[in-house]
């Protein structure tokens, strides 16, 4: 069984209290540059990995996409899923996404919200997901920045009286697994250098379209302050590639 975290009782009701499990999409600090590169939902089939709540599910429906799955690992994610869902054109499966085996060119859109960065072998997905697309079909997903990743601390360097000093970066070069604290509990996460990122979705034989790193906008900064230390680094990395037409 591959790491799952978020069927531990203690740690998914932490997880419920994050804005993004509150108010969905708009508490998520990454889908204004999310959204951004999204391409028309309109008559799509869309596959959505490590779905979680469903907000990306649900949300491509309401764009009209023809029909949609999301896949999560965690049954208490997918539990939420469907009881927040009343869609019959949107299907939930349970399963590991370095486990998903669908047909040939049988999305036009596959899209993944922070989940790539607990995956040990990301070619390998990338791989899976040009497959399962259909010549010029979309490939979008969110990640945990490598600037982000490289340390398992995850933290600030804080000066004595407790002042968030800078964002400390320190074996950038060393990609590979790092144990770090989130929420409750100890989770694994993979470090992988932009270039590894950039190159694994090459590799695959996607055209990378836009790279995007997160920014709070200013009505985040309005609405909470304490914001602007976002803007002193970016915590998470959007990307956007589409599979070559007759590829």
């Amino acid at each position: 069984m591959k790491q799952n975290k978020y069927d531990n009782e203690l740690f998914f009701s932490e997880y419920k209290k994050m804005s993004r499990s509150v108010d969905g999409l708009e508490g998520a600090g990454e889908w204004p540059i999310f959204k951004e590169l999204l391409p028309d939902f309109n008559h799509k089939t869309v596959l959505d990995l490590g779905c979680g709540f469903g907000w990306h599910c649900r949300y491509a429906r309401e764009q009209h996409a023809t029909q949609v799955i999301g896949v999560d690992l965690s049954e208490k994610m997918l539990k939420t899923a469907r009881n927040y869902t009343n869609d019959p054109l949107i299907k939930y499966l349970r399963m590991p996404i370095e486990d998903i085996h669908f047909k040939e060119e049988q999305f036009d859109v596959v899209i993944s919200s922070l989940a790539f960065h607990y995956i040990k072998d990301f070619r390998n997905i990338c791989d899976k997901v040009y497959q399962y697309l259909k010549p010029g079909g979309s490939f979008i997903f969110s990640v945990e920045h490598p600037i982000f990743t490289a340390r398992a601390e995850q933290d600030w360097y804080y000066d004595e009286e407790g002042v968030r000093l800078h964002w400390p970066v320190d074996h950038y070069q060393s990609e590979g697994m790092r144990e770090t604290l989130f929420l409750t509990e100890n989770v694994v996460k993979y470090h992988r250098t932009l270039s590894s990122c950039m190159n694994d979705v090459i590799q695959a034989g996607f055209n990378i379209k836009a790279v995007k790193e997160s920014l709070a906008t200013e009505e985040m900064l309005q609405d909470s302050p304490e914001m602007k230390d976002e803007n002193r680094r970016p915590m998470f990395l959007i990307m956007s590639a589409e599979k070559v037409n007759g590829e």
